[in-house]
């Protein structure tokens, strides 16, 4: 097993984290350094992409001989994306335009290595139609929830599922933050199947 190359997360995120720890693969995790700035006239999924794949190059550039996994996710309302709040007045701006009405949520994933040239990059979009929510549930949930660091100030793996009314999606887990049915088809690609390496 030594001769396996490692696999490394480039991400800190803990939802990602989390969710990779689910197929029982050993991973590093590396913080990418990478502007997350919007190009002109690009749209969310494309931005997700790019982003995804650019933190996997970042980290993979320091790591030549690992297998490195990178994530971005951007939400999209009526064609314009939706970054992370950062602050509580940004999140309740962001929640009033939102209810009532149906949000994508792009998240990519990109798997890079470099000692192979192997390169790819995957999207899982999510539609998910928020509630008729007033301000007084707004604000209660972000007081509880605190999702500043959330694409779309929703977390629906905990309270913020209260928010919604439907979820539609092929790749369960893309809405969390890494669609791991995805992630499983790009490192089966690169020889790591979690049906076969996963640890006991």
């Amino acid at each position: 097993m030594s001769s396996d190359p490692p696999l490394i997360l480039a991400s800190t995120s803990r939802y990602r984290h989390e969710l990779l720890s689910r197929l029982r693969l050993p991973f590093d995790v590396c913080s990418p350094e990478v502007d997350e700035t919007p190009l002109a006239g690009e749209t969310p999924s494309t931005l997700a992409l790019r982003l995804a794949l650019a933190k996997a190059r970042a980290v993979a550039s320091l790591n030549p001989r690992a297998v490195v996994i990178g994530s971005d996710q951007v939400a999209e309302l009526q064609g314009q994306a939706l970054g992370k709040p950062g602050s509580h007045e940004r999140a309740v701006q962001q929640l009033r335009r939102m209810r009532g009405r149906q949000v994508l949520f792009h998240t990519a994933v990109a798997v890079v290595r470099p000692d192979s040239g192997f390169e790819g990059a995957l999207l899982a979009s999510v539609k998910v139609t928020f509630r008729d929510l007033d301000d007084a549930q707004i604000e209660h949930y972000l007081r509880t929830e605190q999702p500043y660091d959330c694409a779309g100030s929703a977390k629906c793996e905990t309270l913020g599922i209260a928010l919604l009314s439907a979820i539609e999606s092929d790749d369960p887990t893309a809405l969390i933050g890494l669609p791991l049915i995805r992630t499983c088809e790009l490192l089966r690609q690169v020889g790591i199947d979690p049906l076969r390496c996963a640890a006991s």
